[in-house]
């Protein structure tokens, strides 16, 4: 029987949990309210701040409380080209402008945006690392859904009543920068959790990891594993539906898709 692997150890948390006792606090948008759904709300940007363990910067909001007589603020994601004093607005009837914040059914095809909902209310969920953008691609007045082209290339179907920041976020080029020298990687993952260096299995040994051992560095038996596999064994391709380089492509299916 072998030792606890790595990632059942990082499932106690312990000292694999995040290092956040730095950070601003949760990077969202608005809460959505009747204000936003009818007009629109102004805020005005106080200052554009650093977030431990975060490659984009974030914007601190304030807003006047739709309620009482006060003002409460709220970290953002920052747009390329927002700056300290600026007002932004959030709402339906929001100009499309860099650093507003309107429904995605608002917007023309073609728009940039980021900070983006998966779902109506969830505060941004989409596209926010830095210098990420989604692109919307369409939208249908019948079932009122938009689809948008991910960071990632994805294309996903929303609904259009889902909010966005106009524009692309803030600190792009920031991988350009060659790291030189394993210190670097040090303190920018220090920010964030312990999860650097990252050790290979099929460079442990038997007993610390299923690929591990063997007098070359190989791992000896598929790659894949199954779902139910014990947590143990359960490392390399979980449920993998298919394996290996993809070729080719599906051509014309990709548009007929809504």
């Amino acid at each position: 029987m072998g030792k606890r692997i790595r990632a059942q150890r990082k499932g106690a948390g312990s000292i694999y949990t995040a290092h956040v006792h730095k950070r601003r606090g949760a990077a969202r948008l608005r809460p959505l309210d009747a204000n936003e759904k009818k007009g629109y709300v102004r805020g005005v940007i106080r200052e554009i701040v650093h977030d431990s363990g975060r490659g984009a910067p974030l914007a601190k909001v304030e807003f006047r409380h739709p309620y009482r007589y006060k003002r409460c603020h709220y970290f953002m994601v920052a747009a390329e080209g927002t700056y300290s004093g600026q007002y932004i607005y959030t709402g339906r009837k929001a100009a499309l402008t860099v650093g507003n914040i309107l429904p995605i059914g608002e917007m023309p095809e073609g728009t940039i945006v980021c900070n983006l909902e998966r779902k109506v209310g969830d505060r941004g969920t989409l596209a926010r690392a830095s210098g990420t953008y989604g692109i919307i691609i369409s939208h249908n007045q019948d079932t009122g859904k938009s689809r948008v082209k991910l960071p990632s290339g994805e294309k996903k179907t929303i609904q259009s009543s889902c909010r966005a920041m106009v524009g692309i976020c803030a600190g792009g080029g920031r991988i350009e920068k060659p790291v030189l020298k394993a210190g670097n990687n040090y303190w920018r993952f220090k920010a964030k959790r312990n999860c650097w260096p990252h050790v290979r299995g099929v460079a442990m040994s038997p007993v610390d990891h299923p690929h591990g051992g063997g007098n070359h560095q190989h791992i000896g038996h598929a790659s894949t594993v199954r779902r139910n596999a014990p947590a143990g064994q359960k490392v390399g391709l979980v449920a993998a539906r298919r394996t290996g380089r993809k070729r080719g492509g599906k051509k014309g299916k990709e548009e007929g898709r809504h």
